[in-house]
Protein backbone atom coordinates (compact mmCIF):
# COMPACT_ATOMS: atom_id res chain seq x y z
CA UNK A 1 0.00 0.00 0.00
CA UNK A 2 1.29 3.56 -1.36
CA UNK A 3 0.51 6.61 1.37
CA UNK A 4 2.00 9.99 1.32
CA UNK A 5 2.73 11.39 4.49
CA UNK A 6 2.75 15.07 5.36
CA UNK A 7 5.19 16.79 8.52
CA UNK A 8 4.12 19.67 10.18
CA UNK A 9 5.76 22.10 12.35
CA UNK A 10 8.51 20.65 15.02
CA UNK A 11 8.09 17.41 13.29
CA UNK A 12 9.14 18.63 9.60
CA UNK A 13 12.28 20.38 11.36
CA UNK A 14 13.36 17.27 13.16
CA UNK A 15 12.64 14.86 10.02
CA UNK A 16 14.04 16.92 7.89
CA UNK A 17 11.12 16.81 5.38
CA UNK A 18 7.87 17.87 4.85
CA UNK A 19 6.82 15.07 2.72
CA UNK A 20 7.36 11.63 1.58
CA UNK A 21 5.70 9.05 -0.36
CA UNK A 22 5.60 5.74 1.51
CA UNK A 23 5.11 1.73 0.56
CA UNK A 24 3.99 0.03 3.36
CA UNK A 25 4.86 -3.54 4.20
CA UNK A 26 2.18 -5.80 4.25
CA UNK A 27 0.23 -6.09 7.42
CA UNK A 28 0.40 -1.82 7.92
CA UNK A 29 -3.33 -1.31 8.18
CA UNK A 30 -3.89 1.04 10.48
CA UNK A 31 -2.94 4.78 11.60
CA UNK A 32 -1.36 3.32 15.03
CA UNK A 33 0.89 0.48 12.71
CA UNK A 34 1.72 3.85 10.33
CA UNK A 35 3.28 5.54 13.35
CA UNK A 36 5.08 2.41 14.99
CA UNK A 37 6.42 1.23 11.44
CA UNK A 38 8.08 5.00 11.73
CA UNK A 39 8.86 5.27 15.14
CA UNK A 40 11.14 1.74 14.10
CA UNK A 41 13.34 4.45 12.21
CA UNK A 42 15.02 5.29 15.72
CA UNK A 43 16.83 8.41 16.46
CA UNK A 44 14.57 11.24 15.97
CA UNK A 45 11.44 9.30 14.76
CA UNK A 46 11.22 7.46 17.77
CA UNK A 47 11.95 10.76 20.19
CA UNK A 48 8.50 12.21 18.29
CA UNK A 49 6.51 9.39 17.94
CA UNK A 50 7.12 6.87 20.21
CA UNK A 51 7.98 9.09 22.96
CA UNK A 52 6.10 11.01 25.45
CA UNK A 53 5.48 14.14 22.75
CA UNK A 54 1.72 15.23 21.81
CA UNK A 55 1.19 15.30 17.91
CA UNK A 56 -2.04 14.78 16.29
CA UNK A 57 -2.88 12.47 12.78
CA UNK A 58 -5.12 13.70 9.77
CA UNK A 59 -6.16 11.32 7.11
CA UNK A 60 -7.27 12.65 3.74
CA UNK A 61 -7.45 15.88 5.62
CA UNK A 62 -9.85 14.79 8.66
CA UNK A 63 -8.88 14.59 12.01
CA UNK A 64 -8.26 10.68 12.97
CA UNK A 65 -7.58 8.42 15.48
CA UNK A 66 -5.40 6.04 15.42
CA UNK A 67 -7.71 3.05 14.77
CA UNK A 68 -8.43 4.31 11.45
CA UNK A 69 -7.82 2.31 8.43
CA UNK A 70 -5.56 3.47 6.00
CA UNK A 71 -6.23 2.78 2.36
CA UNK A 72 -3.60 3.09 -0.74
CA UNK A 73 -3.26 6.65 -1.60
CA UNK A 74 -3.84 7.74 1.52
CA UNK A 75 -2.91 11.09 2.64
CA UNK A 76 -1.40 11.21 6.20
CA UNK A 77 -0.72 14.10 7.91
CA UNK A 78 1.26 14.17 11.41
CA UNK A 79 1.80 17.81 13.47
CA UNK A 80 1.90 18.81 16.85
CA UNK A 81 -1.36 20.08 18.33
CA UNK A 82 -1.84 24.14 18.06
CA UNK A 83 -3.29 26.56 20.30
CA UNK A 84 -4.35 30.27 18.96
CA UNK A 85 -5.80 33.11 20.43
Amino acid sequence: MQVTLLYFARLRERFGMAEEQLSLPEGIQTVAGLIAHLAARGDVWAEELAGERVYRVALDQEMADFSAQLHHGAEVAVFPPVTGG
